[in-house]
């Protein structure tokens, strides 16, 4: 198997919230689906929470993962959500020229 098919192209972005705006951030971004996984960190840097999304993950799964994100967002003023997203197969192409 080629390396390129075992290792699925990742494209990270991170977004600065307030953390009144965090958790529906964090739902806009579950609804979108084509996240892989979510970081939440602090205004210091350190990492809060980290949420593994897969396609299956819905309903009671995502409950308790929701409640914990309102609860940091209810702890912090300021914080950074870092999305990992599987790059599309255009995006894919291009990075490797």
């Amino acid at each position: 198997m080629a390396e390129s098919q075992k290792t699925k192209a990742k494209k990270e972005e991170t977004i600065k919230v307030k953390g009144d705006q965090l958790l529906q951030k964090v739902k806009e971004l579950i609804s979108a689906g084509n996240v892989r996984k979510i970081s939440i960190k602090g205004k210091e840097g350190k990492t809060l929470v980290e949420l593994p999304l897969t396609i299956g993950v819905i309903g009671a799964v995502m409950a308790p993962m929701l409640a914990a994100v309102g609860a940091i967002a209810a702890l912090v003023t300021e914080c950074t959500i870092t999305v990992e997203r599987d790059k599309k197969p255009k995006e894919v192409a291009k990075s490797k020229k």
